[in-house]
């Protein structure tokens, strides 16, 4: 009978220790993301290029020898959540760096936490300038900012288009915002005089009451700041109304991503679009990270998926180089990454008044039956094409 007593105390005991070194043999990472409501879809491209490039880390070896295990914490694109699920992840779970969401407004939320915690946080995909403005120490930004995002563009128009006026139009979001805001400092700078600067709700259906501003106004571009719905719709509306412009451009996000030519349809033809990466670019491991893509989910990845891939090979850098694993000591370590990626360069700088900061070269995307990189020429997978025909000559 003693006997029979000690058996679940031996099991439990290994157990215990199993669990112990399991802890010991990986590197437990939970990532924020939407994976649920309207901006889903860049959450899913997102987790999918996270789990990618772990199995990757993880066949080379993993992080000192430790397995890299990934799982996700849904935040719906709700700032409340995302703020609630770092709090997790940092006070309960003891976690030392954080990593991911999608939403500028998300992002605001976490990087909040993050300093105050006194925990780095790596932003994959958000853009508000903002965020990377307010002496944060403990908050890294691996894309553009929104001030950035439209470079490409700009150098495009003021080169190629030559715009007398332009319409800006952009949903009522801190990315939206920060874009348009951004549009019109730089439209002053090439000599395009701003007609029309709009805003509207996210998840409008009706765009008409706008678009018949836009037309009395009668811009040379139309240039939009929005997430994929509203930007499919907005061209599917532009479409029907017949509303001609010398160009329609749009500030990444929405128009980026192959949903937006998917949803659009041929009123997505010509449209041409800021970026921060296109598969055609010739960063080691960009051609490569595309095509696994490409083959495992049927279609190409847009930059937002590029930046979380490569964001975790970031993370894996800076643990390999931080004396010992407490936040304070990574954080020391991301501050001194300069390295290659698949989504470019990674080196975080404090200038132009922002603080962890990577600045990168910003490019243009034309709807070419498919995205095409037209801009910077020397990046230019296609010749853009401009004039745009007007709808009477599309038929």
């Amino acid at each position: 009978m003693r006997r029979l007593l000690l058996i679940p105390v031996v099991f439990f005991a290994v157990g215990l220790f199993s669990s112990a070194l399991l802890a010991a043999d990986t590197f437990e990472l939970v990532i924020p993301l939407p994976l649920t409501g309207k901006q889903a879809k860049f959450g899913e491209m997102m987790k999918r290029s996270f789990e990618m490039a772990a199995d990757e880390i993880n066949v080379k070896g993993g992080i000192k020898k430790k397995k890299l295990v990934l799982s996700f914490e849904d935040s719906g694109a709700k700032p409340e959540t995302a703020r609630a699920i770092v709090e997790k992840l940092i006070d309960v779970k003891k976690q030392p760096i954080i990593v991911g969401e999608y939403t500028s407004a998300c992002a605001k939320a976490v990087a909040a936490v993050a300093e105050e915690r006194k925990t780095p946080y790596l932003v994959v995909a958000s853009a508000d300038d903002n965020i990377t403005q307010q002496n944060y120490q403990y908050v890294f930004r691996q894309n553009a900012v929104n001030n950035h995002y439209g470079d490409g563009v700009v150098s495009f128009l003021k080169e190629v288009v030559k715009p007398k006026t332009i319409a800006i139009l952009y949903e009522s979001s801190a990315f939206g915002t920060s874009g348009a805001d951004a549009m019109v400092k730089d439209a002053e700078k090439i000599g395009t005089k701003v007609v029309l600067k709009e805003k509207y709700e996210a998840g409008s259906v009706d765009f008409k009451p706008l678009l018949t501003k836009v037309r009395a106004a009668q811009p040379d571009v139309i240039y939009m700041v929005s997430y994929v719905m509203d930007a499919s719709l907005l061209m599917k509306q532009i479409k029907e109304l017949r509303l001609d412009a010398k160009l329609f451009a749009g500030g990444a996000a929405g128009f980026a991503i192959p949903e937006f030519i998917d949803n659009a349809k041929d009123a997505a033809e010509y449209v041409i679009s800021a970026t921060l990466w296109t598969p055609q670019l010739k960063y080691p491991g960009a051609k490569e990270y595309a095509e696994r893509y490409r083959k495992q989910y049927g279609e190409y990845p847009s930059y937002h998926g590029a930046s979380a891939y490569s964001a975790l090979f970031v993370v894996k850098n800076a643990l390999e180089n931080a004396q010992d694993w407490k936040p304070d000591k990574i954080r020391d370590a991301l501050k001194m990454t300069n390295m290659t990626t698949a989504f470019g360069p990674i080196k975080f700088e404090n200038r132009e008044g922002y603080q962890n900061q990577n600045f990168m070269e910003t490019l243009v995307i034309q709807v070419q039956k498919g995205f095409e990189t037209i801009w910077p020429e020397k990046d230019a997978s296609k010749k853009y094409i401009f004039p745009i025909p007007t709808w009477r000559e599309r038929r």
